[in-house]
């Protein structure tokens, strides 16, 4: 399926409500070339789960993460744009948290993306219109896609 987003305040509305239903644990994966609003919806999610302060890119620290009290689910952001293979994965510990993992740029786990991710794709740069289409695996039912309007 596929959905535009008019305009950037319709991404940071996904963000908020992709918020409302994240777990502990859950993984999304943001596809997107650069400048396609992928940061623009972490940001909006982490916000919505309370956090009050900046909202950096991770793309040099690779992974930024958010902790309870201050956001209602354990959340990480990661960056791997710089990562050179799959295996340089390993040392960031993505898969040995209970916290929710939003990565820019998954392709570069390759075959290590969990099963269960939501892949969210954006298409689009500048100020036009972007489109978002997606893949849910059953663990996401329910959960997603948000009820858009027509």
């Amino acid at each position: 399926m596929a959905r535009t987003l008019a305009s950037e305040a319709d991404t940071l509305a996904i963000g908020g409500w992709l918020a409302g239903g994240l777990r502990p644990g859950d993984v999304i994966a943001l596809h997107g070339n650069l400048g396609a609003g992928k940061s623009t919806l972490a940001r909006a999610l982490i916000r919505a789960l309370g956090w009050g302060g900046e909202v950096p890119s991770p793309t040099f620290t690779l992974v930024q993460g958010y902790e309870p009290p201050d956001v209602a689910v354990p959340v990480w952001h990661v960056d791997l744009y710089r990562l050179e293979s799959p295996a340089e994965a390993d040392a960031l510990g993505l898969f040995e948290t209970d916290a929710a993992l939003l990565i820019e740029w998954p392709e570069r786990l390759g075959a290590r993306m969990p099963a269960d991710a939501l892949h969210l794709h954006i298409e689009g740069s500048g100020d036009a219109p972007r489109r978002l289409t997606w893949d849910a695996p059953p663990a996401w039912e329910g959960r997603w896609p948000p009820p858009f309007p027509r």
